[in-house]
């Protein structure tokens, strides 16, 4: 089958690229709000902090791949809680999906240009 923007495809590394930059954004924006929050507790800013380490080394493209894979486990994390307080098709749901195919195809593609991962 022919492409439609056949010179298009000599930029398939910026494809990962977006989606580290997207996936990293999300995640700090996520440590912001839970170190923020006044009443936040110790657990959930500890927990904030992990997430920022890991959205740095996603947002760099350093250990992309071993980062993603944290990020997937924490989301399914989160949509098992979703899914045992009944509130599986809500909208936060649909995000957390949209985060977790963001994270696995980071695994499978790589980091993409701009960062310190290389290919071995």
């Amino acid at each position: 089958m022919l492409s439609a923007f056949p010179s298009l495809l000599s930029y398939s590394q910026l494809s990962p690229f977006f989606l580290r930059i997207g996936l990293g954004a999300v995640l700090l924006f996520w440590v912001y709000r839970a170190l923020r929050e006044p009443n936040s507790s110790t657990k959930n800013k500890a927990l904030g902090i992990f997430e920022g380490i890991i959205g740095l080394l996603i947002l760099i493209g350093l250990w992309t791949q071993v980062a993603a894979l944290v990020v997937i486990i924490d989301l399914v994390v989160r949509i098992v809680n979703k899914i045992m307080k009944k509130a599986f098709l809500t909208d936060g749901v649909n995000y957390y999906f949209i985060l977790l195919i963001m994270a696995l195809s980071l695994i499978v593609t790589g980091a993409g240009w701009l960062a310190f991962d290389l290919p071995l």
